[in-house]
């Protein structure tokens, strides 16, 4: 077995454990063991945690995808065989290299259309297992899959089904191999793991056990529980894989729309709390389908999904402590009580305008004390910082560099981070103010975390303000394909929930939105998947030069009297047609000298309930970014969704 992956788990439990208080400690020691563990004849005390993918879920060659699973942490990986016979090196060749990668070949998959067919079909399935056993052999792997027959030919019966995998298990042994038997959720006789497992009980046979997938069983809403009584030494392998819940062809949504675990609908916490009840001692798998990940680079995959599983080992040892769960102990998710300091990074010859922008937006610079120029105004509870950066033709500017969160503990935010894969901050922006407490996010950007007690940086409320008094929400572009690992770096790390994915209409095409919000609403981000540079969100991703945040949001009790300060100190919001307040005039009863100082503002309107929300646009500055100034009422918890076509094509006409 490789060692690079368990290695690297070895040294994280270690770094966490030491100095931690004993209920984070890593669990260890006879009180420990699981009830049900012992009771099964399971492992009595954890193990480095095994961690394993398939080759099917990430993009790339074979080789690509090797390092790129390697590199991730992970200790295993699942060969799928086209993977396999599209490779032009031998099962040998193969599998020495997946083990120079220090990975172990955990299993080898699939093996369809075995069991219930009778006569030359039944003797040519047999041989067909022959050949694949030779396979396995040169290959190193010791696993094979049978996934439940859909042959237009099998004949149903739990007993046939038994016998040939009695059978066939023989057959393994002979060979020093192990089959594992998985029930498709499309299988024509056998689409239920208990089903399966009763099989594999009646084969009775030692090197044939059942192989789990959480997608089989909650896609076909099948209570996991029901796991619990399968013992753990007759489990060979747990693959987990969510999904969103979508209402289609099951055989089609697990081909094109599984992701990681926390990316979707499916309970695979308590479907993997079931399978580690039993004792289950071995390898936790990704299997995974998903059409947006074929369109991704291999690292960025592999990495989300070793940050997946790790968070949702770390949920399952949260909900179930008595479980002997093999995985480090972590800080659990950290909650964000806000949004302290954006950092701006702008060249000497835009630094003026972004100062010019922030005066016309109310804020005071504070004085500074920096020696590498940075400057920090203060409005209200918001912070903005600019630090200056010399020009280069692939650096945008003025853009967002830095999100500073304030959090309960930022040491053990980090280490939270660090433990699902997030890469330390290093070079000359490692020694930046908060980069000791600073981890980069999926495009390279700069999240620190400031803690709670931690002094701020200026008075709460300089004077001479607008009105503004805290930051509402951060919208970031990212490109579509990568809206799912995102997603997950916040949602693994933070204590904050996903919203779904919606349609927002650019006159150049979708941009995807989904919204991400703590429980008291203190943080809210928002992220905008581009998928053609003809939209505003593709050009900013173009032209961004990597910057993600293409607009800030500042909320205000008042925004009309907040706008007619703006007014006042020269701010130039964004110009909207005269047709949206007609419409709005149709569709709201907003009294008419409201609506003609909305008009005259530029304020946009929306409602949902009992809830209002107003909100207005400054002028698109640098590659494309925005300020938004607004006012929620009544709880609104939305972003004025409906009005996102009409400010859309407003900033499009005021585009070079």
């Amino acid at each position: 077995m490789g060692t690079q992956g368990s290695d690297a788990f070895s040294r994280v439990a270690a770094s966490l454990s030491d100095g931690m208080p004993d209920e984070v400690r890593p669990v260890s020691g006879p009180g420990s063991d699981s009830i049900d563990s012992r009771r099964r004849g399971g492992a009595t005390r954890p193990r480095p945690m095994k961690t394993a993918i398939a080759t099917v879920s990430i993009s790339g060659t074979l080789d690509e995808k090797l390092a790129a699973i390697a590199a991730a942490g992970f200790t295993g990986v699942e060969i799928l065989e086209q993977d396999l016979v599209a490779d032009d090196r031998s099962p040998r060749e193969i599998g020495q290299a997946a083990r120079d990668a220090g990975l172990e070949v955990t299993l080898y998959q699939p093996f369809r259309d075995f069991e219930g067919l009778t006569g030359a079909a039944r003797a040519k399935a047999f041989d067909r297992a022959e050949r694949k056993f030779d396979l396995m052999q040169e290959l190193g792997c010791e696993l094979l899959l049978v996934v439940s027959s859909v042959h237009p030919e099998a004949l149903g019966g739990i007993d046939r089904a038994a016998a040939d995998l009695a059978d066939l298990g023989e057959r393994a042994a002979r060979r020093g191999l192990r089959v594992g038997y998985e029930a498709l959720a499309w299988g024509r006789f056998i689409n239920d793991h208990r089903d399966a497992w009763e099989a594999v009980r009646r084969a009775d046979h030692p090197a044939i056990g059942i192989i789990l997938d959480s997608f089989h069983t909650l896609g076909r809403r099948i209570d996991p529980d029901t796991i619990r009584d399968i013992p753990g030494d007759r489990i060979f392998l747990v693959q987990v894989a969510d999904a969103p819940a979508i209402e289609m062809d099951v055989l089609y949504w697990s081909r094109h729309f599984r992701n990681m675990p926390g990316e979707g609908d499916l309970d695979v916490t308590r479907f993997l709390r079931a399978a580690m009840a039993t004792g289950y001692c071995g390898p936790v798998s990704l299997e995974i389908f998903n059409d947006q990940y074929r369109g991704a680079p291999p690292e960025t995959i592999a990495r989300d999904g070793y940050r997946a599983l790790v968070a949702l080992m770390d949920d399952v040892r949260r909900a179930e402590p008595k479980l002997a769960v093999d995985a480090p102990a972590i800080p659990g998710r950290v909650a964000a009580r806000g949004l302290d300091v954006v950092e701006f990074h702008a060249s000497g010859a835009d630094a003026p305008g972004l100062a010019a922008m922030l005066d016309s937006l109310g804020f005071e610079r504070l004085p500074s004390v920096a020696t590498d120029g940075r400057q920090l105004w203060q409005q209200g509870e918001i912070r903005i910082a600019a630090t200056p950066r010399p020009a280069a033709p692939a650096i945008a500017s003025p853009t967002v560099a830095r999100l500073g969160f304030r959090v309960a503990s930022a040491a053990d935010a980090v280490t939270r981070a660090m433990a699902l894969g997030a890469k330390p901050v290093s070079g000359p922006a490692g020694n930046d103010a908060g980069g000791r407490d600073a981890v980069c996010d999926p495009a390279g950007g700069i999240v620190h975390f400031l803690d709670d007690t931690a002094p701020q940086a200026g008075p709460a409320t300089p004077a001479g303000g607008c009105g503004l008094v805290r930051i509402d929400h951060v919208a970031q572009t990212v490109p579509f394909q990568e809206m799912l690992a995102w997603s997950l770096f916040y949602t693994s790390l933070f204590e904050i929930s996903a919203g779904p994915i919606i349609d927002l209409v650019d006159p150049g095409g979708l941009v995807r939105s989904r919204a991400l919000g703590s429980p008291d609403g203190r943080v809210r981000l928002v992220l905008n998947g581009a998928e053609t540079p003809r939209t505003l969100a593709g050009r900013f991703l173009a032209e961004g030069g990597g910057a993600t945040v293409q607009h800030l949001a500042f909320a205000t009790d008042d925004i009309l009297a907040t706008a007619d300060r703006l007014a006042a100190r020269g701010f130039e919001s964004l110009p909207m047609p005269r047709n949206y307040y007609d419409d709005l005039a149709a569709r709201f009863d907003i009294p008419a000298d409201r609506l003609a100082r909305m008009q005259a503002a530029n304020i946009l309107y929306d409602r949902v309930g009992d809830g209002e929300f107003f909100h207005l646009y400054s002028r698109p500055f640098g590659p494309g970014v925005v300020f938004e100034i607004v006012e929620r009422r009544g709880g609104y918890g939305g972003y004025g969704a409906a009005n996102a076509s009409c400010r859309i094509a407003a900033q499009k006409r005021l585009a070079p």
